[in-house]
């Protein structure tokens, strides 16, 4: 698995920040049940975070169960397909919430909030097909 930089932020913290992004890697195929993840140490030198973070990103992810660990084998995404099923309606859930939090308290009905996602929706997939079939070129 090659990993690619993550452009941290600070809206959370690092270590949520490195653990949703193997979420997202296994939400997304390219990390499957099964799959060795690499280690603390190689996580914490290719994303220039201290290793007590990243620590502190595979506790967490062991603590939702997306991944187990084995002393023998490393740390591996969990082959619990129920688990993967709830953790990623989580993912899902979790900004959608935030979303609909927001609208809510600037009193944006939800007629308009549902309209207005299905019109950005479409702008935004095409963009992304666009930004794909560029990359490709």
């Amino acid at each position: 698995m090659s990993l690619k930089e993550i452009k941290f932020n600070s809206n959370s913290p690092i270590y949520l920040q490195i653990a949703k992004y193997f979420e997202s890697k296994v939400f997304l195929g390219e990390l499957g049940p099964g799959h060795v993840i690499p280690s603390r140490r190689e996580v914490a030198g290719l994303f220039g975070v201290n290793l007590n973070t990243v620590q502190k990103a595979y506790s967490h992810m062991d603590e939702i169960g997306l991944i187990v660990t084995e002393k023998s084998k490393g740390s591996m995404i969990t082959s619990d397909l129920e688990k993967l099923k709830e953790l990623r309606d989580d993912y899902i859930k979790e900004p959608l919430i935030d979303f609909i939090t927001t609208m809510k308290s600037i009193n944006i009905p939800k007629e308009k909030v549902i309209n207005l996602v299905g019109q950005y929706y479409d702008e935004i997939k095409e963009d992304v097909e666009d930004d794909k079939s560029s990359e490709s070129n």
